[in-house]
């Protein structure tokens, strides 16, 4: 690592300023990717900004029709959450999946969500459940929020503040687990909010992503056969060292059906 000046702001604003008034400032939430990255010096940052010390950061609450989570949140505290499994029992199953123990007592939602890891599972969660991503200066949809590769519609200095999940009638994460990593291979995300249903799907392309055919057919029957011979193009998935893009379409085909499954 190399030198960089650290902050503990207590309030938004004061890591807002930090972020503007630095030269190269970096957010710091659970630090599970930025760590490695400092110490493998692919990152060297004049400021850390510690969100920690934040308290509006964190904590899970009934809004209406939909469940609000703090960004600062821990993996740990949305997989336990009795708010979160009352509300949305498929979200906590998919944070109960992530990672390790370890990496779920400390990883936060907000930062898996601003760091956008094609292979991370909120992603899909985020998607697949219509959320609404809130800053400090304004709140983006779902759909228009990861934008590529590790890239989102965040601008510089914006600060993610909580994420707000829309209420579905019901909902499944199935996911296929890397051994080593604990990251998907391939997860689907099947969310029923009665007059719509939405399939989002992590792990298998460069940003998560929505599936129309599938959300097409099973809003004319949810049955996992409606979904039979709907896979994906695997000339749009990824292929790397753990699958090759066609396994990835096969992948999706099948948890999307066990998704279904679950649910029905």
């Amino acid at each position: 690592m190399r030198n960089f000046d650290y902050h503990r702001p207590t309030d938004i604003a004061a890591a807002a300023r930090v972020l503007a008034e630095r030269e190269d400032a970096k957010l710091l939430a659970g630090g599970m990717t930025l760590i490695p990255t400092l110490k493998q010096r692919l990152a060297t940052p004049t400021d850390l900004v510690d969100l920690g010390r934040i308290a509006a950061l964190k904590g899970v609450r009934r809004e209406g029709n939909g469940l609000v989570i703090g960004a600062m949140t821990c993996h740990a505290d949305v997989a336990t959450s009795p708010v979160v499994r009352e509300a949305i029992p498929a979200l906590a199953s998919l944070a109960g999946q992530i990672g390790d123990p370890a990496v779920r007592h400390r990883g936060t939602i907000g930062g898996s969500v601003a760091n956008a890891d094609p292979a991370a599972d909120y992603p899909a969660g985020v998607v697949g459940l219509d959320a609404t991503v809130i800053t400090d200066r304004r709140e983006i949809g779902a759909d228009d929020f990861f934008t590529g590769l590790f890239e989102t519609a965040l601008e510089p200095g914006e600060i993610i503040t909580a994420i707000r999940f829309l209420l579905p009638k019901r909902a499944a994460y199935q996911k296929f687990r890397h051994p080593a990593s604990g990251y998907a291979v391939a997860g689907v995300m099947v969310a029923d909010f009665g007059d719509a249903v939405r399939v989002a799907v992590t792990g298998a392309g460069p940003s998560a992503f929505r599936l129309d055919a599938m959300e097409k057919a099973l809003g004319a029957s949810f049955t996992p056969g409606a979904l039979e011979g709907l896979n994906p193009d695997a000339l749009e998935l990824l292929t790397d060292m753990h699958a090759s893009a066609e396994y990835r379409a096969h992948l999706v085909g099948v948890l999307a059906r066990r998704a279904v499954a679950a649910i029905a």
